[in-house]
This record gives structure tokens, C-alpha cells and sequence, in this order.
């Protein structure tokens, strides 16, 4: 694979102010990562420009607010103008915009008209699934209906959430297809709680890419067949470890290794 991205929300803790954004940027770029996702830090278009310049690593995805992309969506796409950025992300929308038919109609109905803004100027919209948006309703989805009812929309697909929602995950990239430029490779693994010698409890977590249970080895090509341009590392709690650039050095390793 010979570009791979990561999700700086992954190393939120190292990059409040631009020396951290800066020095963690250098730092992933000598592990071999190739392009950044800005999310997670302080939004600032100019700083932005600034380390894309000094690092060399380009911004290739953003995650901003909702009420930016529906109601300020001109000035969004000129400050991602700024640091070369041509694509715009929103992280989630909550179960209180999607469950109820009307208000899904609703705020779905509003995406879709600022992403058809945003790719009659030359940018795409991607919406960033979780584990909620795989809900039913009748005989489908929450994603389903995003997906049949919003055509400008794109989708940063996360194969941990599409895992810890149950759903097939092949078939959603199948679905997908075309309309999955940027995916999050994020890995899923289960984890034990042992108090006493015993064990308590057994939880699913986040793990670095090709450490936990989600078969890469035959998603990739899919993801790849599926027309995805950027693939993003995301391991959403390596920030509350130890060793949080430890912690993406093993999933960069892992997949120039492998693939």
C-alpha cells in the first residue's frame, strides 16, 4: 500500500496548539504516513496551511461542525481552500436527528443540498458512519436510507463501527461502492477485565490495524475495488495509552508490511 493516512483525532492529546501539530506531523511522516485527517484539534485554516507546508504531510479530510456545513458552507469551502483541502467531513449525527422519520428526512435532505453545493465547486462531503447508524428501520438502515436518499453524500466508511454494528461489513463496501473515497481502518478486538485472578467481564475495544479481530487481508482489496483514494488509520483510544504514537507506529508497520 503505498499511501496511508491517519485520523489525528487518534492523537488528540498531541496536537492543542501548532508546535504539537507540527512535531506529531514530523513524527508521523518518519513513520511513513503519508496524509493527514484533521480532527480531534484547534481549527484554524492559516495554522493548518502552515503545517502542511512545514511537514509535507497533506490535510485529506476534515471532520467540522454541522451547523458550519449547512449554514456557512461558501466560507467552509474557501478556508479548506486554504490548506488544499478539497474534502469536508462531518464525524456523526445523533440518534436524536436520525430515528425519528421526520427529523431524518429532514437533516438528510439538508446534507445532501450542502454536498451538492460543495461538489459543484469542486469538493466532496463525506459523512462518517458509527455503530448507530446501522439502526433498522423496516427492512433496512439508517445507512441505507443515507444512502438511497442523499446522492451528493459520500461516506468515510470506519470498519470498526460497521463491525460493532453488526452488519456485514463486505456488503456495506459493496453498497458503498464509489461513494467511499476516504475509509477509516480501524481495528476491533475483545478484551478481558480479570479482577482477583478471575475474569469479570469481556468488552470490545479499539486496537492497532491487523492487532484485533477484522479480517484486513480480505477488506483491503474490497476497499480498493470499491474506489477508496485515502486510507486513514484511526484508533480512536490510542490517545488514553501509554504510548500513543507507539500505538500508530504498529498500524502503519502493519499494513506496509502486508500490503
Amino acid at each position: 500500500m503505498k499511501d496511508i493516512g491517519i485520523n489525528l483525532y487518534s492523537l488528540r492529546n498531541l496536537i492543542s496548539d501548532e508546535a504539537g501539530l507540527l512535531d506529531t506531523a514530523l513524527k508521523l511522516r518518519e513513520m511513513g504516513y503519508t496524509n493527514l485527517q484533521y480532527s480531534g484539534g484547534p481549527y484554524d485554516p492559516v495554522m493548518l496551511s502552515r503545517v502542511v507546508k512545514e511537514s509535507g504531510l497533506p490535510v485529506v479530510l476534515t471532520h467540522v461542525p454541522l451547523d458550519r456545513i449547512l449554514n456557512d458552507t461558501d466560507a467552509l469551502m474557501e478556508e479548506h481552500d486554504r490548506f488544499g483541502c478539497k474534502n469536508i467531513g462531518l464525524g456523526a449525527l445523533g440518534m436524536n436527528n436520525l430515528v425519528e422519520e421526520k427529523s431524518r428526512r429532514e437533516i438528510v435532505e439538508k446534507l445532501d443540498v450542502a454536498a451538492a453545493r460543495m461538489a459543484e465547486n469542486g469538493f466532496s462531503f463525506y459523512y462518517h458512519n458509527h455503530h448507530h447508524e446501522f439502526f433498522r428501520i423496516g427492512d433496512s438502515t439508517i445507512l441505507d436510507y443515507m444512502i438511497e436518499n442523499a446522492p451528493h453524500i459520500n461516506f468515510t466508511f470506519d470498519t470498526y463501527w460497521a463491525q460493532y454494528g453488526g452488519v456485514s461489513v463486505l456488503e456495506y463496501i459493496k453498497k458503498l461502492t464509489e461513494r467511499i473515497g476516504c475509509v477509516h481502518l480501524k481495528d476491533y478486538r475483545i478484551e478481558a477485565q480479570i479482577t482477583d485472578g478471575k475474569v469479570t467481564s469481556t468488552f470490545p475495544t479499539f486496537a492497532p490495524v491487523g492487532y484485533g479481530n477484522i479480517n484486513f487481508k480480505v477488506i483491503i482489496p474490497e476497499i480498493i475495488k470499491a474506489g477508496t483514494k485515502y486510507f486513514l488509520v484511526e484508533q480512536d483510544n490510542a490517545a488514553d495509552l501509554p504510548d500513543p504514537l507507539g500505538e500508530v507506529r504498529l498500524s502503519v508497520e502493519y499494513l506496509k508490511r502486508e500490503f
